[in-house]
């Protein structure tokens, strides 16, 4: 029992220890952060949107990030416009059943997007075919892309406007890299809109 409880303390100091290594490395990306953040309070001061999009954990960190902006992060505020193409199970399912499930986000964007939106795609290896085909219909309407990936970026890291590829391999990480970058552009934004001197 020892034994086991001590496996277990080791466990759990070396994924902190490796979480915290990599969220520090994260100031690499300074100059794309500030860009994201910058893309869209441009955005949103033009009475555009923030569509985010992705799979799995990232349709839910998706969903998460709009929702950060459609209530609440840090200020009381009005609501800024942003959605989660992921939400929507009736649209998902019959897109999926008749275009295919390649086209489920980009159906819905040709659908609600318009010029000067952003989209943030989320994808911990920068090659899912659906943010993939988003991402080349948002270039096809003039809405900027974000994306968010992998160290390596995959076939993102071309359609991407912005990249922000975090520094390391396992899904996991990456994806605690994601929110944590994701609440600081969400931080930044609603600070400069509420805050202009910023």
């Amino acid at each position: 029992m020892l034994a086991e409880s001590t496996t277990r303390a080791g466990l759990i100091s070396a994924y902190f220890a490796e979480t915290e290594t990599l969220i520090k490395q994260l100031t690499t990306l300074s100059a794309q952060i500030e860009r994201a953040a910058d893309a869209w309070i441009n955005a949103l001061r033009n009475g555009r949107k923030i569509i985010f999009c992705g799979n799995g954990g990232s349709a839910a960190d998706a969903q998460h990030l709009a929702a950060e902006l459609m209530g609440r992060f840090l200020l009381d505020r009005e609501p800024m416009p942003a959605l989660s193409l992921t939400v929507d199970t009736s649209a998902l399912t019959a897109i999926g059943n008749d275009y295919g499930y390649e086209n489920v986000f980009s159906r819905q964007l040709r659908g609600i997007g318009k010029k000067g939106d952003v989209l943030v795609g989320l994808s911990t290896s920068g090659n899912s075919p659906n943010v993939l085909r988003a991402f080349e219909t948002a270039r096809a309407m003039g809405i900027l892309t974000i994306g968010f990936t992998g160290e390596r970026g995959g076939k993102m890291e071309k359609l991407s406007d912005i990249l922000l590829a975090v520094p390391h391999k396992q899904t996991n990480h990456i994806q605690e890299a994601h929110i944590v970058l994701g609440h600081l552009v969400c931080g930044l934004v609603e600070a400069t809109l509420c805050s202009p001197k910023l």
